[in-house]
């Protein structure tokens, strides 16, 4: 390629190698733009808790040709286990009761795996700049002038974020988080610790009013498990810096049976926990000017509704899609919002139908959703949900 054909190219800068910003890299040079990816961390990362990958995402994982390398890492859990307050079993089921998810097509996996076969697909066709950040955006009549953390500077024709729901570029561009976040309820913490309770392929889920603490195996008995403590907060505390949240996390399991307090010993000498509020972030328009928004850094939907990679995804391919329809990228990033957006809304909306009745928080509700769960070990599989599959993908055009 010449000097000359390489600058003939729109240029655009994608901040973060999430999920988003690899899958739109991926789209975007297929449709002839040239595009460099920053991100703060030394590399892609690895680990993580599971996800899913369900719906019109997997007809874009299909697309990208990463759908039979997702498949060979799909978790496959055999059963979700409830215990009650005391840690006795209230009910065990297949994991796709829960979801809604079709068996044998929509898939589970760790959030490493899906980043690596994502990674794999561009690494050898966009430029990344790790170890770097966005310090400053400045738009112009022509582009977007880029100063970068390590001292930089560069001009792109565009600039999308896709950093995350607490996204820096969000907040360039748009200002602080708070009235674009919408508190669900809940605070959460992560992390993997040593799997001494034998478990293997399976979640078990130990419930209270108002709390939840799990443990789920995603490889043999001899695998790490991943630890997750869900607890209801009304109102999102302040604090952010990780050891005050790891103390309100031990707090609200003070008195809690069963293997919890194991489970919070093991939390304090976790060297990956991660603590955050349980949020979705909604906004009335996901960019401006030249610089746009993708994946959780637009529409984060939270872990409760289960679509955050797959919006991701779908989010990614909408996003390139439009940006190689439309020459301007006013109409582009109109066209994107007016076509994905209804998608998005429907999966977010998940949440307010009854989606958080995994985590009750009186111990009436705790109650039925036990009585339910007991009724659904002999009810027919479900009807896949209709939020997974909201949209039909327009078709790969000639770049």
């Amino acid at each position: 390629m010449t000097a000359e054909s390489h600058r003939s190219k729109r240029t655009v800068l994608i901040s973060g190698a999430s999920i988003a910003g690899h899958a739109l890299a991926y789209w975007l040079h297929r449709y002839g733009f040239a595009v460099t990816i920053v991100e703060k961390a030394s590399a892609p990362r690895d680990g993580g808790y599971p996800i899913d990958v369900r719906g019109t995402a997997i007809e874009v994982a299909g697309r990208m040709g990463i759908l039979p390398r997702l498949r060979d890492a799909h978790v496959d859990s055999q059963r979700i286990t409830f215990l009650d307050a005391d840690g006795g079993e209230v009910a065990s089921v297949p994991p796709h009761t829960l979801a809604g998810s079709v068996e044998g097509r929509d898939l589970e996996v760790r959030r490493g795996d899906l980043t690596a076969a994502l990674h794999a697909a561009v690494r050898d066709d966009v430029e990344f700049l790790f170890d770097d950040s966005i310090d400053t955006l400045d738009q112009t009549s022509d582009g977007v002038d880029v100063a970068f953390r390590n001292g930089g500077r560069r001009t792109f024709d565009l600039v999308v974020g896709a950093d995350g729901m607490h996204s820096h570029t969000r907040r360039l561009l748009f200002g602080p988080e708070g009235p674009f976040h919408r508190h669900l309820g809940y605070r959460f913490a992560v992390f993997t610790m040593p799997n001494a309770f034998g478990l293997a392929r399976e979640l078990v889920m130990w419930n209270a009013p108002g709390r939840a603490a799990a443990l789920y195996a995603t490889g043999g008995k001899d695998d790490e498990l991943h630890a997750f403590l869900n607890f209801h907060r009304p109102e999102p505390p302040l604090a952010r810096d990780p050891d005050s949240q790891a103390d309100l996390v031990a707090e609200a399991f003070a008195d809690a049976g069963w293997e919890v307090p194991t489970i919070i010993e093991a939390m304090r000498g976790a060297d990956d926990l991660f603590c955050d509020t349980v949020g979705q972030i909604r906004m009335p328009t996901w960019s401006s000017g030249r610089i746009a928004l993708v994946g959780d850094a637009a529409y984060a939907p939270s872990f409760l509704t289960g679509q955050g990679s797959s919006l991701a995804l779908v989010g990614a391919y909408m996003l390139a899609h439009s940006l190689a329809a439309n020459p301007n990228h006013t109409e582009a990033f109109t066209a994107y919002e007016r076509t994905t957006r209804p998608f998005v809304d429907a999966n977010q909306a998940l949440i307010d139908h009854g989606t958080a009745a995994l985590f009750p928080t009186t111990a009436r509700a705790l109650n039925q959703r036990n009585a339910s769960l007991r009724h659904l070990v002999t009810l027919p599989a479900p009807t896949p949900r209709p939020a997974y599959s909201a949209l039909t993908l327009p078709p790969f055009p000639n770049p």
